[in-house]
This record gives C-alpha cells, structure tokens and sequence, in this order.
C-alpha cells in the first residue's frame, strides 16, 4: 500500500510538470496555449466576462485565477458590493490619493510620471489587484469637456512622453496598467451615443500618438475602449480601431477591456478585437439585473452563437489567449511582491508629484516703487493672512464619477497653510466668500464635510471684502470641484467661466487689498475677467490626499514652483479651435460630430493668432476653413514661472545633435522645463506652425549652469500622408526651435 501512494505521488508530479501554464519558467506563449488547450468550450466562454462589478473569472478547475479590477487613475478605489455600486463597508480599503493626471502632466517630468506609476501600483498590489483603470490619454480637445483632469493634456508628444513611465512604474508591480479611453473619448456630454468623424491625419497625429506610445513602448498590458462611436462603429468593438490598428499596426498582444457597459453588438464584439467584457449593470444591458452576468454580450448569446455553428471559436480562442497573458502577467506572476498602502513612502511621493506640478501663472511685483516685491513666496513679515474660498476646505477626493476615492486623509489648503504659517508666527484667518457645491457623497463615499451656509452672495462677499482690508496678504482659493458639470465624468461644463460668482467675487478682493494670490484648484483652463487685477495666479489642480502641504511648499517658497501648462488656456470659450464650428463640432447634431478644427487643437490653433486669412484646404475628401483665434492665449501651453531665473545660452547644433546650456541666474534653486519644437517652412501640405518634439526638465542650484543634449530623430519630421497610409518625411525645410512655453521659443541656427 506505502508503495502505492508513492507511485501515485510520483504521476501527480510527473502529470503537475506536464502543466506547462503552471511553470512560471517556461515561455510565456507556451503557457498560454497549453493552458488553452486545457479549458473546455463554456470556460473559455466564462473568462471573457466579467463574473461581478470589477472581477472576472480564471479556470478554477485548472488553477488558475481571476482578474481584480480597480478604478484609478489617481488611487485605488473602495471596495463596492459584488453586484452593486454600493459601497461594500470595509474599514480597510483606504488609499492614497495622488494629484489627478493634470497636475502629472504639468511637472513635465519622467522621473514624476516613474513615481506615480511604482507608487499607485503598490498600492493596488495590497488591495490585491491585478488590473489598474487607468491612465488616461485622452486629448484636451475642449475645456469644457467634464473628465479632462484625468487626462494628460492637449499635446501628443507629452502625453505619449508621460505614459510610459507611468506604465512601467505600475507594470513593474505585476499589476497590468489599463490604459484608457481609446479612442476619441473627448467629451461626456453624449459620450454614450456621439459619432465622431475626422481626418485620418488628425486620428494619427493628435489623438493615437499617446496610446500607440504605451502599447509599443510601455507594453501595457491591457487597454479600455470607449463609449463613443467612431466612424459610426462602437469604439469598444470597432474593427479598425481594435484589428487594424491596435494589433494590427501596432502589434498589440494585451487584453482589450470594455469601458463599464462599452459593450452592445454580440456580432461586432465577437469579430472586432474586444476581449474582455465589464457592465455598468449587473448584466451589462439593464439595471439591477442582480447576478445575470451570463446575458452579457460575450456570454451566452455568444456561446449559443458557437453551439448553433453561427460562428466558430477562432476568435474565441484569440480572446482567451490575451485574457490569459494578461493573467499570466498579473495574477499568476510570481514575482508579485505584497505591495504597500497609505505609507509614508507614498505620502512623499504624492506631495512631491504636487509639489513639481504647482504651475505659477503670474507673479508681478506689488506697488510702482523700484523696490517692489511680488506677493509670492510669502515672506515672514506677513502678520495676517486671509484666506477667501470654498475649495481652501472642500474635500476634493470625493466625488469627479469613477475616479473618487475614500482617502485616508485629505490636507486642506487651509490646513496646510496654517500649519506652515505657524513656523512664521503668521495669524491665518478664513472666510466662505462663497458657496458652490455643498455635497460630500459618491457611490456611499461620504466626506463628512457640513458645507451648508445660508448667508446670501452679497452678505458672504462683503464679510470677505472687510477681511480683505486688514489683512497683509489675501489667499483667494477658488476655481473648479468635482461636482456635476464641472471636473467630473458623466457630464461637460456649462461654462468657461468660473461658478458661484467667483468672478466677481475676486474683483472685489482685488480692489480692497493689492496683496492678493488667487490659487485655482481645476483640471480645466477658465476665463479671467480679473486678470489684470490680479498681481500673483497659481494652478494648482485637485492635488489628493497632500493637496495642503504641497500647495503651502508653494506659497511659503520651501519648493520652487517648476510646473508647466500642459493645455493652452485662451480668453474665451470661443478661441478653441472646436468652438469656432458650432453645435456640428461639438457637442454634435443629432448625435454626429465632426472634428472641424482637423489638426489644429491647442497651441497648434493658438499659434495661428495674428495670420489675416483663414487657412482653407482640402484633406481626404473634406474642405476645412481655420479661421485664426481673435485673441492670443492668456497663458500658452508649456507657460511656467518661477521664483528665480534662468537663462537659455545660444544653441549649437552638430547634425542631428543640439546642445543648449541652461544657467539659473537667480538666488534660488528651481527646476526649469526645455522644450523643443519642429516647425515646417513652406510645406507642400497643410502643418501646423510648430509641434511640439522633445523636452526636458533640469535642477539647478544658484548659478550652476548645464548643458542639456537633445537628438533629432526622423519621426520628429513625419507626417502622417492619409493617401499612402503612412508616415512620410515632409521634404520641405524647417526650424529647430528651443524655449520654455510654446510662445517663449528662439530658433536654433
């Protein structure tokens, strides 16, 4: 009998090694067809959709597990109840909150972009996820648009230069980076339903850069399809995006994930590239449906479609092979570590992404005297400062659709700038000046917050105003909150300006005490009436858990602000290229948009201000009229000030290398930002007048100089031909032109 049991133990290792999927040591394509091999028709069906709100399931009969997803991009979502959106009421499932991709964006940095990615990624390896939602690369394309403060700007090069350290940061945690929403998800109003039509130029060199960056050079892991239409076809089943495109130029071997409820054609799904699919609902198709994950698209009615011979398992078989990579690599990697959350690591990680991502606006000397100082940074010598503003103590964190977050904690500006003050011997008061969104609650996310005030505008503006006049220094924070039709998903903004009277409320500080700041905490550009009233602006996003300590960094001069605009911010809703068009160009008729600005979205249409004709032209079968801007931006893309200065030597160019040395003239150390552009001469096509190419950010102490090299390659000078279907190099001559904002550029001889 001893023998027997030996002889069996000895098959089930021998039987055990032949399990070739489950030998983390073999090639990963082996392990993915062996374990293909293995599964029986209804598993197959089964791992190709969700099992609950953020899971699928694996093969338990085979041992292999599931996928656990979780919204980011800026932290790890609560946990929410298995069929609802509910939240599941676990005391545990805090997380950090990281300042929104926005601010990211804005510190122009990699090693930032690194951070958060390692940082966020250890984060949801605690949690015990596999699969992080996010980031997102969506192109700013309107400020108007409700979700661009998830998004890393208007530029393709900065996004595409930002993802992918991002990625590898999250990926190296054997945590899959989900990246997101590809494509054209430019908008919320009418995301579900809008078709959006544009040139294949625009497609290839404005809104695909970004996502073919993570897929070729990130090597994400997975990436979420879109709600909208394009070209009249889904985007989360549409055959060229998916097939064509994403695998088939690309060479994408990841897993396609559905946006929640993404999903609506079994046929479409099936042959055009989708993988992966997740439900808003409980079934993808109706509300509360409780536990009917099996009448999701990818479920029954495609199994059925298989056993009546309608359809065969080739593509089946290709989508449980990208489901398995993807298990392979996140949940059955065995060099997944444990992870860490809310710990003092990732503290300093988000103050520090914060603090680099604080963009000074504005900062002019206070007085005519010869002698006169900006108000930024705070000196000591100010005894009182007041502050004025609902965002200086309304939690950010919450809210904003399925990036809100329950954050272990969130330092206020208010909280932060009394703190620091403190050092100073500084009194720091505080008064409303107004009321905008009084609610604290998303999803059972609840901050706890009792905003109410019934006090009239008038009352709150005239207790701001008497403030304002004894104070040595005024603190206004304002801006944006994540309430509907502001910064948050699901709906756009109904204005450029900015709400709750802020406007005036702000020319009224500013005529009772010329010692004032005004700080705007948004993801999103906005009008400023005030403008020129104002001496000292600062952008300062919603900034997560540190939003506080990073902003008073600022103000108080312990951080050099070193951020730079990563979209344009023009004077009026009407100088964006996609307003010039009426409702056709956006938000669309009758659920049909057309992208009427073609390339020219951000500083590319900005940069047109001051021409005296429209440009008129022809592009795959379209006539396309781009009327110049009637105003230059009040801020360019790329603008960014600091406490000291520097000075840009006279660049060199060697062929294709160009050096340029970098001095901080200044009594500071700060960090500044070059930036380098392409700019056609005499094109035989349709360019814009530059385009941004290459940067990057230096550290410099008080009068240390460096010398930084940047390499032209020969994509900087492509061209996407839409004729051809490919990248061509524009014959005509050109400019190299090296700055620090797209309107602070000199050209390199």
């Amino acid at each position: 009998m001893k023998k027997f049991l030996t002889l069996a133990a000895l098959l089930a290792t021998l039987q055990l090694a032949a399990q070739v999927y489950l030998n983390p040591n073999a090639p990963l394509e082996q392990r993915v067809e062996d374990a293909l091999s293995r599964m029986t028709l209804s598993e197959k069906i089964a791992v190709i959709h969700a099992q609950s709100k953020f899971s699928s399931p694996g093969v338990s009969r085979l041992g292999i597990p599931g996928l656990w997803c979780t919204d980011g991009p800026h932290g790890i979502r609560a946990e929410v109840l298995w069929d609802e959106w509910n939240q599941a009421g676990w005391t545990n499932d805090s997380c950090m909150a990281f300042p929104t991709l926005t601010c990211l964006a804005a510190t122009w940095n990699t090693d930032m972009a690194l951070l958060y990615g390692k940082s966020i990624g250890e984060e949801a390896l605690y949690r015990g996820k596999n699969v992080l939602l996010g980031p997102g690369v969506n192109i700013y394309r309107t400020p108007l648009n409700g979700r661009n403060f998830e998004y890393m700007g208007e530029d393709p090069c900065l996004s595409a230069t930002m993802v992918v350290p991002y990625i590898q940061g999250v990926q190296q945690n054997g945590v899959a980076a989900c990246v997101k929403h590809f494509a054209l998800n430019n908008q919320e109003d009418g995301r579900h339903v809008v078709n959006v039509t544009l040139t294949d130029r625009a497609l290839y060199e404005i809104y695909l850069p970004a996502f073919k960056a993570a897929v070729q050079q990130g090597q994400s892991w997975s990436i979420m399809g879109a709600y909208n239409k394009i070209w009249g076809q889904y985007a989360c089943h549409n055959h060229r995006l998916l097939v064509d495109i994403l695998h088939g130029e690309w060479g994408f071997d990841g897993a396609v994930i559905s946006d929640w409820g993404g999903v609506s054609n079994t046929d479409e799904a099936i042959h055009n590239g989708m993988d992966l699919e997740f439900g808003s609902w409980t079934d993808g198709l109706t509300e509360g449906r409780s536990n009917s994950y099996d009448f999701y698209y990818l479920a029954q009615p495609y199994l059925k479609k298989i056993q009546s011979g309608e359809v065969g398992t080739k593509e089946l078989d290709d989508k449980v092979r990208n489901v398995l990579r993807l298990i392979f690599r996140t949940s059955m990697n065995p060099n997944r570590g444990f992870g860490s959350l809310c710990s003092d690591a990732h503290a300093a990680a988000a103050r520090e992404i914060a603090d680099e991502g604080i963009v000074l606006l504005k900062n002019a000397p206070v007085g005519k005297k010869k002698t006169a100082q900006p108000v930024l940074p705070i000196d000591a010598d100010k005894r009182t400062i007041l502050v004025v503003g609902e965002n200086a103590i309304k939690q950010m964190t919450v809210g904003g659709g399925s990036s809100s977050l329950k954050a272990k904690y969130e330092i206020s500006p208010l909280e932060g700038i009394r703190e620091r003050a403190a050092l100073n011997n500084t009194e720091v008061r505080y008064v409303r000046g107004y009321v905008g969104d009084i609610g604290g609650e998303y999803n059972g996310v609840t901050t706890g917050q009792d905003l109410h005030d019934d006090r009239s505008a008038s009352d709150l503006t005239a207790e701001a105003v008497a403030a304002a006049k004894q104070a040595d220094l005024v603190l206004f924070i304002g801006g944006l909150n994540k309430a509907d039709h502001q910064d948050a998903e699901g709906a756009d903004r109904l204005q450029y300006g900015l709400p709750y009277g802020q406007d005036e409320l702000i020319s009224a500080l500013a005529q009772a005490n010329s010692n004032l700041a005004v700080i705007i905490l948004s993801g999103n550009a906005y009008a400023m009436p005030w403008l020129c009233q104002v001496p000292a602006l600062v952008q300062a996003w919603f900034n997560g858990s540190e939003t506080g300590h990073a902003l008073a960094d600022v103000l108080f001069g312990d951080v050099n602000p070193s951020g730079h605009l990563p979209f344009t911010i023009m004077p009026a809703l009407e100088d964006y290229a996609s307003h010039q068009y009426g409702a056709i160009a956006y938000p669309g008729v009758n659920n049909e948009e057309e992208y009427k600005e073609d390339l020219f979205v951000g500083y590319r249409y900005a940069d047109l201000f001051g021409q005296k004709k429209p440009l008129r032209y022809t592009a795959e079968g379209r006539e396309f009229v781009i009327a110049p801007p009637a105003h230059k931006p009040l801020f360019a893309f790329g603008h960014g000030l600091s406490y000291t200065t520097f000075q840009l030597g006279k660049p060199v160019r060697d062929g294709n290398s160009i050096r340029v040395t970098v001095k901080n003239t200044g009594s500071r150390a700060g960090k500044q930002v070059v930036q380098l552009y392409i700019a056609p001469e005499k094109s035989g096509v349709i360019r814009p007048v530059k385009e941004l190419k290459a940067f990057q950010k230096v550290a410099l102490e008080p009068g240390e100089e460096k010398e930084l090299l940047f390499t032209l390659t020969d994509d900087m000078f492509r061209y996407f031909d839409a004729d051809k279907h490919d990248w061509v190099t524009d014959p005509s001559p050109y400019k190299v032109l090296l700055g620090t904002a797209a309107d602070n550029v000199q050209t390199v001889k």
